[in-house]
C-alpha cells in the first residue's frame, strides 16, 4: 500500500510477465454483480462502463495496480494472477477501486 504523500514507503520486486495481461473486475464482493474483462488500462470504471463500485476480482494473466480514485491517483494495490474475492478480507474494507493499470516492462 502506498499512502498519498510524496515519499515512498514500501517497494515490491515483480515477475517479468510475457503474453496477454487480462483481470476480470466485479461489482460486488464473491464476483457477484456486473462483470467487465479488461485487457488495458482503464482510468474510470465508472465512466468506462458505468460502474460505481470494484469489490472484487479474478487476475487471469499479469500483474496490476488497482487505484483508490479515477485517473490513477490515490492509495494502490498492487494484484498478482489469482482470485480475490472480496477486499475486506486483505483488510482494505474501505477501499473503492475506481481506476486500474497493467504493470508492463518499460525497458528496452
Amino acid at each position: 500500500m502506498m499512502g498519498m504523500s510524496d515519499g515512498i514507503r514500501s517497494c515490491r520486486m515483480i515477475p517479468m510477465h510475457r503474453g496477454n495481461l487480462r483481470m476480470r473486475i466485479y461489482e460486488r464482493e464473491n464476483f457477484g454483480g456486473q462483470m467487465h474483462e479488461m485487457m488495458e488500462y482503464c482510468d474510470s470504471i465508472q465512466e468506462r462502463y458505468r460502474m460505481f463500485d470494484c469489490q472484487s476480482c479474478n487476475v487471469m494473466d499479469g500483474h496490476w495496480l488497482m487505484y483508490e480514485q479515477p485517473h490513477f491517483r490515490g492509495r494502490m494495490m498492487y494484484m498478482r494472477p489469482g482470485e480475490c474475492r472480496g477486499f475486506r478480507e486483505m483488510g482494505m474494507s474501505a477501499m473503492r477501486f475506481m481506476s486500474m493499470r497493467r504493470i508492463v516492462d518499460s525497458c528496452n
